[in-house]
């Protein structure tokens, strides 16, 4: 990355790692939501969704400790990875329809839809912090 972004590179840890803590939360506090995108084809969605969101967090707080950063977003990298049958099925499949009103359901298929390339741009944020930060901090 350039060094114009890495000033931002500490900053930008800590908005990644809270998007993980409060999206492995989210997956224990709504897990039937969670469920629903799980591709019909895994077994076990339940339990695919709580494992997801034990991952998340635990990677989530890996990438604070320069100790285990590199190893965790190679983790983020691969969930990621892991989770991106799941996204394609959001934005496929009608799993949208049974929480939301037709209206909404439409604008939630436009967004998981612009989700699945920006899926890249997730890999690529992790994939930054594969790299040490330049400063001495944690």
């Amino acid at each position: 990355m350039s060094r114009r972004l890495d000033r931002y590179k500490r900053p930008l840890l800590y908005v990644m790692s809270s998007l993980y803590l409060l999206a492995g939360v989210a997956h224990f506090l709504a897990p039937k939501s969670f469920e629903r995108a799980v591709p019909p084809q895994f077994p076990r969605p339940l339990e695919l969704v709580y494992l997801s969101g034990i991952a998340e967090i635990a990677l989530g707080i890996g990438v604070l400790y320069r100790r285990t950063r590199g190893v965790s977003a190679w983790g983020i990298v691969a969930l990621l990875i892991a989770v991106f049958p799941a996204n394609v099925h959001i934005a496929t499949s009608d799993v949208l329809d049974a929480d939301l009103p037709p209206r909404f359901a439409r604008v939630a298929r436009l967004v998981a839809l612009v989700r699945l390339p920006f899926q890249a741009v997730l890999i690529a944020w992790a994939w930054w912090y594969t790299k040490p930060i330049a400063d001495s901090q944690p």
